[in-house]
């Protein structure tokens, strides 16, 4: 599937391109395609490129000279068949200790929603979740996929701090805390898992177009898969996707 993209200068060095604007898995794969086909191409040129909900920006490592004729260029690219090719993605399995002490705003969105406690785990751990885009903070992922029961506003009043590792949900959107910091989302239970490590070669283990499975773990398994983590020693699951 093709889209009316726009294409836009963004300084001197970058170019914005946008697709139409609104969450949709179908626009997603056909951003993360793209920009694997550009990459393929013009891999000496590009820089960076960053992905939103519905845009792609390219960074470029000189000065763009030509603006048109770079534009030109992807348009061409665009036009090629790029979206058969094969894109390897992976779908994670990240345990989450969902126990009071971690989900701290469960019995307040229980209360709202009118969802006993135990159900709005089930809910979460249900579903696939998509892997839209990395923003915010350094290893924040943008998750689609949260089942409509669970759609909660954010708090009116945000947190000063939440830890590390909390998994929260904020209006239709479900994602973890990669470290500590502000933040206004409902937070129900929380993972061991170190989702950001500038040690490694590769900081943040998922990529948009990979998937995320929530796993309920008991607290005593949490405690167990935290030392594992610090000790380096965990192997985060995970299946290659078609």
């Amino acid at each position: 599937m093709s889209y009316n993209l726009t294409y836009k200068p963004f300084g001197e060095q970058a170019i914005l391109i946008e697709w139409p604007s609104r969450i949709d898995l179908k626009i997603s794969n056909n951003i993360i395609a793209f920009k694997n086909a550009i990459e393929s191409f013009q891999q000496e040129k590009i820089a960076d490129s960053i992905i939103g909900y519905s845009s792609l920006t390219l960074k470029y490592n000189d000065n763009l000279e030509d603006v048109c004729q770079e534009i030109a260029v992807l348009k061409s690219i665009y036009a090629t068949p790029f979206f058969k090719r094969n894109t390897l993605s992976f779908n994670w399995q990240v345990p989450v200790c969902y126990e009071k002490e971690f989900g701290l705003d469960l019995q307040e969105m229980s209360d709202k929603s009118t969802l006993p406690i135990d159900k709005i785990i089930r809910l979460h751990v249900a579903s696939t979740y998509t892997v839209y885009f990395i923003g915010f903070l350094p290893g924040f992922l943008y998750l689609g996929g949260l089942d409509e029961k669970l759609v909660t506003e954010r708090k009116s009043t945000p947190r000063l701090k939440v830890s590390k590792g909390a998994v929260g949900i904020g209006g239709s959107q479900t994602g973890i805390y990669p470290t500590t910091s502000a933040g206004g989302w409902n937070i129900i239970g929380k993972t061991p898992i170190s989702f950001f490590d500038i040690e490694k070669e590769t900081p943040c283990f998922a990529s948009p177009g990979d998937t995320i499975q929530f796993v309920s773990v008991s607290l005593s398994e949490y405690k167990m898969i935290e030392k594992q983590v610090l000790a380096n020693t965990y192997v985060l699951k995970k299946n290659r996707q078609q």
